[in-house]
């Protein structure tokens, strides 16, 4: 086994999870809202593969970056009321498409395990809570899907010629102690799924390039700038669209491209689609279903039959030769 195979086996290992199991779903606050189509996506792929979502009853905001830099300890008790009431439930996986929402889930059970933060976490969780539950991404929970022949014979749109650049930034699979999940310098999850859904990927080196994360109205020269670099790269390797499975991530680099056209003085116009968007259409969903419509930069292209590039010309067959 290869080191970049193992670093996704090994560390995305532990669920399995086979067709028909029931997962706890805590949408967060931007799937409410502006990355509305990377819940319906979700919602859309796992019903296909035979995974239950029950989304959390009254679900509350995990309080993500702000509340941790105000109070840590009140941080961990927003993020861990929702813990606590998937715990209720009785189920032991809670998943959540945002890395940033992951990260708050995952700190509400970092504090409940510190002894001496135990005490005053579930002083001011005021509910029962014994730490049990497993926060997961949807790209972890897709991944150990694939890796338990979910996707096996349910392909029947196969993403074939296309090429499409994985780009996971600096959140999903960092700090590689607390994310616990695939490699943190060359992940290699979403490179699977997508391979299995027939795309061809090339080798990204900017995948975990961090795209400016929440500078994008504070500092947006900062964002325009890293962002800019990633759509290049991108470019640079081919693709014809980028992956992600991050809505800050996808509204950096989606939303805002045109600010980034300003910054570089460029033309970018590179589709930036959701991970189970991409799943999903290779699963024969619909592209409504599938909420392609509501990107920016147009996907449509994926709803056209590819077709394949000629092969460069050889030394013996140059342009225009007989």
């Amino acid at each position: 086994m290869t080191t970049e195979r193992r670093g996704a086996d090994e560390k995305g290992a532990g669920s399995r999870p086979p067709k028909g199991r029931r997962v706890a779903y805590y949408p967060g606050c931007s799937l409410d809202g502006l990355a509305s189509e990377y819940d319906l996506s979700t919602r859309a792929v796992c019903e296909a593969l035979g995974i239950e979502l029950v989304e959390i009853p009254d679900w509350s905001c995990c309080g993500s970056t702000p509340a941790h830099s105000f109070d840590p300890l009140l941080s961990g008790a927003l993020a861990g009321r929702n813990l606590a009431i998937a715990e209720g439930m009785g189920l032991d996986v809670v998943m959540t498409p945002c890395p940033g929402c992951l990260c708050s889930l995952k700190g509400a059970i970092e504090v409940h395990e510190d002894r001496e933060k135990r005490e005053s976490f579930l002083h001011i969780l005021g509910m029962p809570f014994q730490g049990r539950v497993r926060p997961i991404s949807a790209l972890q929970l897709l991944y150990e899907a694939l890796e338990a022949g979910l996707f096996q014979d349910r392909v029947v749109k196969p993403l074939t010629d296309r090429v499409i650049a994985p780009y996971y930034g600096c959140l999903l699979t960092r700090p590689p102690a607390f994310a616990r999940f695939d490699d943190p310098e060359n992940p290699v999850s979403m490179d699977r799924l997508l391979e299995a859904v027939g795309a061809t990927i090339p080798d990204f080196p900017y995948k975990t390039e961090c795209c400016g994360a929440t500078y994008g109205v504070t500092r947006n020269q900062i964002v325009a700038e890293l962002t800019g670099r990633v759509l290049d790269m991108a470019l640079r390797v081919g693709a014809q669209a980028v992956a992600v499975a991050c809505p800050l991530c996808q509204q950096n680099l989606d939303l805002r491209q045109e600010q980034v056209n300003r910054h570089w003085k460029r033309s970018f116009d590179l589709p930036v689609v959701y991970l189970p968007q991409l799943l999903g259409l290779a699963l024969g969903i619909g592209p409504d279903r599938l909420g392609l419509g509501k990107l920016m930069v147009s996907a449509d292209f994926l709803l056209v039959p590819a077709t394949p590039a000629e092969p460069a010309p050889s030394k013996e067959q140059e342009p225009g030769a007989p």
